[in-house]
């Protein structure tokens, strides 16, 4: 059994910035990335950034320069600070954590950015 608990969703301005938090707990043999999805009101889910275990990252082209995907192996726990946030921010995000041919998701955090 994995969980994924996320936390640090909210409500910001427009040009504010919010950190989001996962961490994981559980059966966890071997992480073989870590990440970061939102899905807005009729959208899809989408790719916002991932991180692996040796520290390589990845970002979606609308938050590069604005967020920064970032981890703590010793607490099993991803993070995701967001910096200049714009109303089309707005979503919620999930944490993803994929360990060989498994994944798990988190419930989502509620992100809102206002004009």
């Amino acid at each position: 059994q994995v969980q994924l608990v996320e936390s640090g969703g909210g409500l910001v301005q427009a040009g504010g910035s919010l950190r989001l938090s996962c961490a994981a707990s559980g059966n966890i043999f071997s992480i073989g990335y870590m990440g970061w999805y939102r899905q807005a009101p009729e959208n899809k889910r989408e790719l916002v950034a991932t991180i692996t275990s040796s520290s390589s990252t990845n970002y979606a082209d609308s938050v590069k320069g604005r967020f920064t995907i970032s981890r703590d192996n010793a607490k099993n726990t991803v993070y995701l600070q967001m910096n200049s946030l714009k109303p089309d921010d707005t979503g919620v995000y999930y944490c993803n954590l994929r360990a060989g041919a498994l994944s798990y998701w988190g419930q989502g955090t509620q992100v809102t950015v206002s004009s």
